[in-house]
């Protein structure tokens, strides 16, 4: 069995020195500390427990940057999504795994050990269905496969452009299925994913799927994690009230049985009533802090969310920027800004980044079904060791590790990162890097003329 020897370790029982983390398969067998390394045992100065990405949509990555030209009208997130509307359309089956195998990679090596695959890339070019229904989602399973990153499938119920059952915009037509193909999906990922991770359910919003097709979706989860937008765009929750009289993050509390299963995805504007509701309801808020920034979305209401010990991982979602550390570098940066004071996060005496980091980290595992949160015996061996020789790591520790990690250095302080218990970075890089790339590369080339 393979042996991580950390000379520090953040362990449940805080920071530890001389850890000795056993591998056994996926997991982690036993954690020792304070003894010495044994030959063969695998060398690192600061190991952490890696972050879920509880929220991507990968075919997205191939367009970042390609959305930042301001037209005659004020551009918001509404026109940033007809930009994704052209992408989608132009790309092949193979255009769609090779973007999404270099999404995983960049994931990798920024920290992440496993994602959440909110995935509604589903039909051919014109909409119709492939002879294989699943036949993206084998895609997607693929590109997890080829790189290792920790899988959970998340395949979107959308079968509407709005509120109240709306028909869906010719644009919209590779998302689209019914409730009886959804089932037909759902069915067939699974199979896809035996072996590799769980399946869940994602009805995509309250714009794309009714009441009655939402509950549908929910009764096919069996169990898995159930995750839908919400509350993202004031526009969608000036939309929910014309339609319902409820704002949308209030209709799921009052209508969908939101519990510890649920993640509700940016929950970006709620009242204080809806964000007490959604931390007690023990759902986990799905924040993209760099995609939320990106879109103009809003800031989350994380002082009295986090007050109320409410569950949150981090995503995303639009890829176009990965960094474990940046999305929680973001999503504190954000607070400042709109509160003006600093620290926001931390809600208590002592690190922000420690705060953040170990929140996303419960929260994350959660929301996509992960065994991990933690260094600890019955864990994912979901692993990151930090470099020790950088220059902004000089004369510090503890939790001054993860506040320089997160809020100094990023991706650059990521050496080597396990998922599942498979070493798969080392000196920040993926074994598989090249050729994923180049394929990457060929494909672009293709899409974009």
């Amino acid at each position: 069995m393979p042996v991580i020897h950390a000379a520090t370790a953040l362990t449940p029982d805080g920071w530890r020195s001389d850890a000795r983390l056993t591998i056994e398969g996926p997991t982690i067998a036993a954690v020792e500390t304070g003894v010495a390394p044994q030959p063969g045992d695998e060398r690192c100065a600061i190991v952490i427990p890696a972050l879920c990405n509880l929220h991507s949509h990968a075919f997205q990555r191939g367009m970042a940057g390609l959305a930042e030209r301001r037209g005659d009208a004020a551009d918001t997130f509404w026109t940033w999504r007809e930009t994704m509307y052209r992408f989608a359309l132009a790309m092949t089956p193979d255009d769609f795994e090779a973007v999404a195998a270099l999404l995983y990679v960049e994931m990798l090596e920024a920290g992440f050990a496993a994602v959440g695959e909110f995935h509604y890339l589903h039909n051919a070019p014109d909409g119709a269905a492939y002879a294989a229904p699943a036949e993206l989602a084998a895609r997607v399973v693929a590109a997890a496969e080829a790189t290792g990153i920790g899988l959970t499938l998340l395949p979107v119920f959308y079968a509407h452009a709005t509120f109240g059952g709306a028909p869906p915009r010719p644009e919209q037509r590779r998302f689209v299925t019914s409730l009886d193909s959804f089932a037909r999906l759902v069915d067939e990922s699974r199979a896809l994913m035996r072996g590799v991770g769980p399946v869940g359910v994602a009805p995509h919003s309250l714009r794309a799927a009714t009441p009655a097709e939402i509950a549908a979706v929910v009764a096919l989860a069996d169990g898995g994690p159930i995750h839908i937008h919400a509350a993202e765009q004031v526009k969608e929750v000036e939309d929910c009230l014309a339609w319902s009289g409820a704002r949308p993050v209030a209709w799921l509390l009052d209508h969908a049985d939101v519990d510890a299963r649920w993640c509700l995805v940016h929950a970006t504007h709620m009242t204080d009533d809806e964000t007490r509701r959604l931390a007690q309801s023990g759902a986990v808020a799905g924040l993209c802090p760099i995609t939320e920034a990106s879109l103009g979305d809003g800031a989350f209401n994380a002082p009295l969310y986090l007050a109320e010990r409410g569950a949150f991982g981090v995503g995303s979602d639009s890829n176009v920027e990965i960094g474990a550390a940046s999305e929680l570098k973001q999503l504190e940066y954000g607070q400042r800004l709109m509160a003006r004071e600093r620290n926001v996060c931390a809600v208590s005496a002592g690190s922000t980044g420690r705060a953040l980091y170990e929140r996303a980290l419960a929260g994350g595992a959660q929301a996509i079904k992960r065994r991990n949160g933690a260094l600890e015996p019955g864990a994912a061996a979901d692993v990151v060791s930090l470099r020790a020789d950088h220059p902004t790591l000089v004369g510090r520790g503890g939790d001054d590790i993860l506040d320089a990690w997160i809020f100094a250095v990023g991706n650059a302080l990521v050496d080597c990162v396990w998922s599942g218990g498979r070493k798969l970075v080392a000196d920040g890089r993926h074994a598989g890097r090249g050729p994923i790339a180049a394929r990457y590369a060929a494909a672009m080339r293709r899409l974009i003329r």
